[in-house]
């Protein structure tokens, strides 16, 4: 099979799809893999070592004109959909379901799309996506510590505190992957921490694993309010597989919350948590809704292009490898995570979750 690897074009964007042991593992598997020049340099990886891998370097042009499988990590983005052919395979996040442009172009090119963000192991688990939601859990607290300085526009609050003056308060919407290694990031500042799930056997194992200084609450309307109000920092971490993200803070809300509370969308990618959330960039990442600071940035993990690398490409390459060896076709004959990433497939939305989100 002809396997390639283009260059992500999304704005500070920095990670790619491969690593050199994984063309060093598709071509002596008997494949062919096509690499564009540049890449891999964002995460650190050099020409050199794909060549050396067995790589073929090529532009964009030529790997989406000559391959079969397009692997990327983000979204096709506009300027590539001229690119794609009908017919083609693309194996990427997707969020559908934030994204009509998108969902209504793929249809349209007869691109067939295998979503990393909803391929699901026999134990329920999102295994493609889970790396990145790691990363983006834990950045959450980095890049809110850097939003409550005042010169950001935040409260001027120091995560921990000192001794005397109190740390500060983070609310977790989400105790999910993201919530909490967003939380064990934020004890370990000496932060105040909330998390809030509906699920009651979620928050008892939280309980039982987590710190002193989180506590574990029931999220209903009323503990949310209570919360905004003493919050320093908001974690937007709620996650539906495929699906829109729920509202969960409306934007009256805002009017509770204390000026300079920052508030971080990592559900942004599926639409985000919060009703005043919109999608920012790596390169202009905040804006302020009333005098509270709002971080949405589409591809967190991509700004340590080096981690999240290493870290999603140890997730997927067992299932590229499986795609190539078996063949595509084959590997989604039989119900199976595979055939659980299939999101779009000859002209159709073959996914509930994206199908109900644009009525499609």
């Amino acid at each position: 099979m002809k396997i390639g690897v283009p260059a992500e074009v999304k704005s500070d964007e920095y990670r790619v799809a491969m690593l050199p042991v994984g063309v060093e593992m598709l071509v002596a598997a008997g494949h062919q893999v096509l690499v564009q020049s540049n890449a891999g340099v964002g995460s650190g990886i050099a020409d050199h070592s794909y060549l050396e891998a067995g790589a073929e370097m090529a532009t964009a042009e030529e790997i989406f004109a000559d391959a079969e499988l397009i692997v990327k990590v983000k979204e096709p983005q506009p300027q590539e959909w001229p690119l794609l052919r009908s017919g083609q395979w693309l194996f990427t996040y997707f969020h559908f379901a934030a994204d009509r442009a998108l969902t209504e172009a793929m249809v349209a090119g007869g691109v067939t799309c295998l979503a990393y963000e909803t391929l699901r192991d026999s134990q329920g688990r999102l295994p493609l996506l889970t790396p990145m939601s790691e990363v983006a859990g834990r950045m959450s607290i980095q890049e809110g510590a850097k939003y409550l300085e005042r010169p950001q526009m935040g409260r001027g609050i120091l995560l921990g505190g000192v001794p005397g003056v109190q740390p500060a308060h983070i609310m977790i919407l989400g105790g999910g992957v993201v919530g909490a290694n967003a939380a064990k990031i934020a004890a370990g500042f000496g932060a105040s921490v909330a998390i809030l799930d509906v699920n009651l056997d979620r928050l008892r194992y939280l309980d039982d694993t987590m710190p002193p200084n989180v506590n574990v609450l029931f999220s209903d309307r009323h503990m949310l309010l209570d919360q905004l109000a003493l919050a320093d920092l908001v974690i937007g971490a709620i996650l539906i597989p495929g699906a829109k993200a729920p509202k969960l803070v409306r934007a009256e809300d805002l009017r509770r919350m204390r000026p300079g509370a920052v508030m971080i969308d990592v559900a942004i990618d599926q639409g985000g948590c919060f009703e005043t959330s919109r999608p920012t960039t790596h390169h202009n990442p905040t804006y302020v809704v009333d005098e509270i600071v709002h971080y949405c940035v589409t591809n967190m993990p991509g700004a340590v292009g080096r981690t999240s690398t290493y870290a999603l490409c140890n997730a997927t390459l067992p299932w590229v490898m499986k795609l190539a060896n078996s063949g595509i076709e084959a590997s989604l004959e039989t119900p199976g995570p595979l055939r659980e990433s299939l999101n779009v497939h000859r002209g159709r939305v073959v996914n509930e979750a994206v199908a109900q989100a644009w009525g499609l």
